[in-house]
């Protein structure tokens, strides 16, 4: 678990890239021991807590030491769930060897308890990162980026997270679009392979100021961040499953 741990200091080998002057300082996540499904060992890390004090978290999977990090977010809006029966799902699946999961169901509790896309402050998160962020919209208007980038505790966890962990490859789901993005500037064959894997076509969806994966790709080069627009409603069963052999193909 020295990982785990690892993450609550600033020296952590790979993982210890100074964080940028607009990096707030957060809680240090705290660590402890939880049973999956099926006898996968994992734990469940403390990342920070929302605007409304709700906790977000994440739930490792495999060897916390697997040199490989894979980082799979359920939910950034609130509106948009789905995403979250894949990363619940993965929690009883082992990784492949070398790699472990991180996976965070919701980054943005407080909207996903309210059923809207912005979190408990208004703001839509997916615009609340450092990447050239600019004013956009009014609070109350759908894609308000907030008053300054990583004004919020959801966004500064987020923030602090990918740049004590690294993750090789970070899947953030997303809907109603039903493709994948190749926008962001990551690794366009691991999101191709990953469209193909799932049956969805690649994309370019747009780039957006404050958008989180194009933050991640700019400031880890060597690393992929995209999103998968899933389609609307829940999931089935068998899509949960295609997405579960994508991920573990990667």
């Amino acid at each position: 678990m020295a990982l785990l741990a690892c993450l609550g200091l600033a020296g952590c080998g790979q993982a210890s890239t100074k964080p940028s002057a607009q990096t707030a300082a957060v809680t240090p996540p705290t660590t402890r021991q939880v049973s999956a499904p099926g006898g996968v060992g994992s734990g469940l890390v403390r990342l920070g807590t929302s605007v409304l004090h709700r906790a977000i978290s994440a739930v490792v999977v495999g060897d916390p030491a697997a040199r490989r990090r894979i980082l799979v977010v359920g939910c950034v809006h609130g509106n948009e769930t789905a995403g979250e029966a894949i990363t619940r799902r993965l929690r009883s699946v082992r990784p492949p060897a070398g790699s472990v999961w991180w996976l965070v169901d919701e980054f943005n509790p407080d909207g996903c308890r309210a059923g809207m896309r912005q979190n408990a402050d208004g703001v839509d998160l997916n615009r609340n990162s450092p990447w050239r962020w600019r004013p956009l919209d009014r609070p109350g208007e759908t894609y308000y980026s907030g008053p300054g980038p990583l004004s919020e505790p959801e966004s500064k966890a987020i923030n602090q997270l990918v740049l004590r962990l690294h993750p090789a490859v970070s899947i953030w789901y997303h809907q109603h679009a039903a493709l994948v993005d190749n926008s962001s500037g990551g690794d366009v064959g691991i999101e191709g392979r990953y469209a193909a894997a799932v049956g969805l076509p690649l994309l370019n969806y747009g780039v957006f100021p404050g958008s989180i994966t194009t933050w991640q790709n700019a400031s880890l080069p060597h690393d992929t961040a995209f999103v998968v627009e899933l389609p609307g409603g829940p999931l089935s069963r068998r899509s949960i499953a295609r997405h579960v052999a994508a991920i573990r193909a990667l």
